[in-house]
């Protein structure tokens, strides 16, 4: 779908190019968008364990002995 559209748009703003520039381009935002995901999904991760820890920064705090 964004190789179709970058040949539909891109001579709307004067930039010819072929189908291997515009393979290339997809596969860039590809690349990007994976990476993107990967970083949200981990940092999320860290949030959810964050709060289910008390918010000890991703750490479960030391159980006291019991006496």
């Amino acid at each position: 779908m964004a190789i179709a559209t970058q040949i539909a748009v891109f001579p709307w703003f004067g930039l010819e190019t072929g189908l291997t520039e515009h393979l290339t381009i997809g596969l860039v935002f590809v690349g990007v968008s994976l990476v993107r995901g990967y970083l949200l999904r981990r940092l999320f991760e860290r949030f959810r364990v964050a709060n289910r820890s008390g918010d000890h920064g991703g750490r479960a705090k030391p159980a006291q002995s019991r006496r």
